[in-house]
């Protein structure tokens, strides 16, 4: 893996110098409209796990670049499943990347929001109860919540029988949160996709070969292909993080 490696630009350019912080995030830059960023790292041969979590494909480089793009979103999307499966605890950022964001008019942390579809959500966990902003779970009308999460989040239902992604994020863009990042999983990421609601997707490609067995970074009804267009390679030894927009 990448290791303590710097990150330089290879295309457009390219660029000889390793790129700071500053450089980086306008790489990554806000948008002026409602905005969905898809995050995610898979292997050369598409895996998005190793034994069983993203973290085991991740690096320091690509570390540097999820933290920094959490730190320039608005809120942070992401489905219960990885939720429970990655671990997640609070959203929080140091003093430094708090000052950034105050200076850009933002709050200091970003809002975490969870989708699920069945409320299969343990209140106690640290993500909610150490949570600096009060999460947001995203989910349907009829979904029972477990005793205890109304007191540690605000539920915001949209949909039936399915969660209502998009009637979700535009109630998220009513509420301020205009620039949203998703960070998985497979499932949330295909849905979105199928609601023709994801705007761009960050790719680190981690240089090793998985073998057969781990799932792709999206999953769920098959949809129809979609344009990208390529805005730059990074690399940092033989890693790569690649950017895609509409």
């Amino acid at each position: 893996m990448s290791g303590n490696v710097g990150i330089t630009r290879v295309w457009p350019g390219p660029a000889t110098a390793t790129l700071d912080d500053s450089a980086l995030i306008d790489l990554y830059p806000r948008t002026d409209r409602p905005h969905l960023r898809m995050n995610f790292v898979a292997s050369i041969d598409g895996a998005v796990e190793l034994d069983g979590h993203s973290a085991g494909l991740s690096s320091r480089p690509d570390k540097r670049v999820f933290g920094l793009l959490r730190m320039v979103c608005d809120a942070l999307l992401v489905g219960a499943g990885t939720l429970r499966n990655e671990g997640y605890r609070a959203v929080r950022l140091d003093e430094r990347r708090r000052a950034w964001r105050r200076e850009h008019g933002l709050a200091d942390y970003p809002t975490l929001v969870v989708v699920s579809r069945a409320l299969n959500l343990d209140p106690t966990s640290a993500a909610f109860t150490d949570a600096p902003v009060r999460p947001v779970v995203l989910t349907r009308e009829r979904a029972d919540a477990p005793a205890g999460l109304a007191d540690v989040a605000d539920l915001l239902r949209r949909g039936g029988e399915q969660v209502d992604l998009a009637a979700g994020l535009a109630e998220l863009h009513r509420r301020g949160h205009r620039q949203l990042l998703c960070e998985g999983g497979p499932h949330l990421f295909g849905s979105l996709t199928a609601a023709d609601l994801v705007d761009e997707v960050c790719l680190t490609v981690a240089p090793m070969l998985t073998g057969p067995g781990a799932g792709r970074i999206t999953a769920g009804e098959t949809t129809r292909p979609r344009g990208m267009a390529l805005r730059h390679v990074l690399a940092a030894a033989d890693e790569l993080l690649l950017r895609y927009t509409r």
